[in-house]
């Protein structure tokens, strides 16, 4: 009989991981468990998906807001730094935040507007255009901010992040002063010190402030790079990826994860008999279209993964050859020609091509962990493994 199910995203359950679990036993042990008590069969290509969270988790890559004061402290000593490009939020920036401040005397505070770099809103495109402001152009202080356009609250989270940032900088003893704009290099007019916080654009803003008179300039990505008094790490993204654990701590992104999905990948090979490809995956990569959010607040989607997921779909547009090539005709006869065609498609790129127009030209790993990332949610579903089956089959299988 004919497969008329296509892809199927299912969340696995597992234990709650804790610092020193085996992560690649856990992981294995749980969707061989699944698959029994579900009666779920294992096909090639088969995906299976990792959270980054529970990988860090039994790490342990953790790093408490005094190791960050002191990276930053030995970074910068005495001098006022500018920490420019947050985003808004509580859970991916307030403790990194906590723990640069508590490494400095003063911060200046500069934050881009309407939105941050991922999309969470200080105040609306309508408010600039009813203020008559350019936020290409004009450099704010608070005092002018408060003017303009008092205290807004998140819509989300219901915080008035100015006001919640500069409280916590000052929560430790440092003197906080906030600004608002939009070029990196405004910041240069208050101190040639900066820590540039911006996730996908930091090299580019990194290279600006070195070109027109910085003097001392790190990324997120250039803090808890390596271990401060046995603390967690991450050598290649920093403070990058990383979330609340608790007031005083943040879990890192995790480290040293090309092991754990090879590892997965042979261990079910021998259990199914089967080449099934893993992957860790973090934020997704999808804009909402209410709040405007854009949820990559991860340096990567996909910090490891196997060969198997190396690459761009290659795919036709159905509807495309329906409407145009095969117009005339229909039924049995329609879906045997686009079977045909799809089998001839080849390995070639199909980039440019008119019958390829309107497919998703993203990496694998991009889809598949924004797949992921929204099967298993952010809250108490209690499935940090995600399994996924058929996602390379095409209407030929």
């Amino acid at each position: 009989m004919e497969r008329l199910i296509g892809t199927v995203s299912r969340g696995v359950r597992a234990p709650i991981i804790r610092k020193g679990d085996n992560i690649v036993d856990i992981v294995v042990d749980s969707v061989l468990a699944a698959s029994k008590s579900e009666g779920i069969e294992f096909y090639d290509k088969d995906v299976m998906a990792v959270t980054e969270a529970v990988v860090a988790r039994a790490q342990g890559n953790y790093a408490s807001v005094g190791d960050i004061a002191k990276d930053v402290s030995e970074k910068f000593g005495d001098k006022t730094v500018g920490v420019i490009f947050p985003i808004l939020s509580r859970n991916r920036f307030a403790i990194c935040l906590k723990g640069i401040a508590s490494g400095l005397k003063k911060i200046v505070l500069m934050l881009s507007y309407p939105s941050d770099e991922v999309g969470n809103h200080l105040i609306s495109l309508d408010d600039l255009d009813e203020k008559h402001v350019n936020p290409w152009t004009d450099v704010l202080d608070e005092k002018k901010y408060r003017e303009l356009f008092g205290y807004k609250k998140h819509r989300f989270t219901g915080v008035d992040y100015v006001e919640y940032y500069k409280d916590l900088i000052q929560s430790v003893g440092c003197e906080a002063e906030i600004i608002f704009a939009n070029d990196c290099r405004s910041i240069l007019a208050y101190t040639k010190n900066v820590i540039n916080c911006d996730i996908h654009t930091r090299v580019r803003t990194k290279r600006l402030l070195l070109a027109n008179g910085a003097e001392n300039v790190y990324s997120l990505d250039d803090i808890m790079t390596k271990s401060v008094n046995g603390s967690g790490y991450n050598e290649k993204y920093g403070l990058l990826g990383s979330n609340k654990a608790t007031e005083d701590t943040v879990k890192l992104f995790p480290r040293d994860c090309r092991p754990v999905v090879d590892g997965i990948c042979e261990k079910l090979r021998k259990a199914t008999g089967k080449q099934v490809e893993v992957m860790i995956y973090g934020d997704g990569a999808f804009k909402d279209p209410v709040g405007k959010i854009w949820e990559l607040a991860d340096p990567v989607v996909s910090p490891a993964y196997t060969a198997g997921l190396e690459g761009q779909p290659n795919e036709l547009k159905l509807k495309y050859l329906a409407d145009n090539d095969f117009k005339d005709l229909s039924g049995e006869e329609l879906k045997k020609a686009i079977s045909e065609r799809i089998r001839n498609k080849g390995s070639e790129s199909l980039v440019g091509h008119m019958e390829a127009q309107g497919t998703t030209p993203r990496r694998l790993t991009d889809l598949i962990g924004s797949l992921c990332d929204l099967t298993s949610g952010s809250g108490d579903k209690g499935t940090p493994i995600i399994w996924v089956q058929g996602y390379f089959d095409n209407y030929t299988k």
